[in-house]
């Protein structure tokens, strides 16, 4: 009946970590409506769907199949949750970091990061030509 939606939703609910209870829980029902809408013997409504898309559930691919573009990886969610919490001269440096390594070829781009003093922080990068500073922060 509703099996393909069913499978979506159980791979999101791993995907995130949570067991079918708590996952049911943060979606507002109990166990068994979660363990049938994973079996696909009924569909999730969208008060469901909106409560599990606060935590991270790609709802997106679990009602169409196609993934988001703009759901995080674990990963990513992990480095935002760094990013935030982070001084802001991190944060600089890790900005010029990234955008440094988007305009030069991997296997050339070598990063070295320096402290200076208290928060200063300068990024060089090195490719096989030369070394340049990039960045440095105050």
């Amino acid at each position: 009946m509703h099996s393909d939606i069913g499978e979506r939703l159980r791979e999101e609910r791993e995907r995130i970590g949570l067991s079918q209870m708590a996952f049911g829980e943060i979606g507002g029902v109990k166990k068994l409506a979660q363990l049938k809408y994973e079996q696909g013997g009924r569909a999730p409504d969208v008060i469901y769907l909106g409560a599990i898309s606060k935590i991270g559930a790609d709802v997106q691919f679990i009602v169409t199949g196609v993934r988001s573009t703009t759901a995080l990886t674990n990963d990513e969610e992990e480095l935002v949750n760094y990013y935030r919490s982070a001084p802001l001269a991190v944060k600089q440096a890790v900005f010029a970091a990234l955008s440094v390594s988007n305009t030069s070829e991997p296997e050339q781009l070598r990063l070295q990061v320096v402290p200076v003093s208290g928060s200063l922080v300068e990024i060089f990068t090195r490719t096989k030509s030369k070394a340049r500073e990039v960045w440095h922060g105050d």
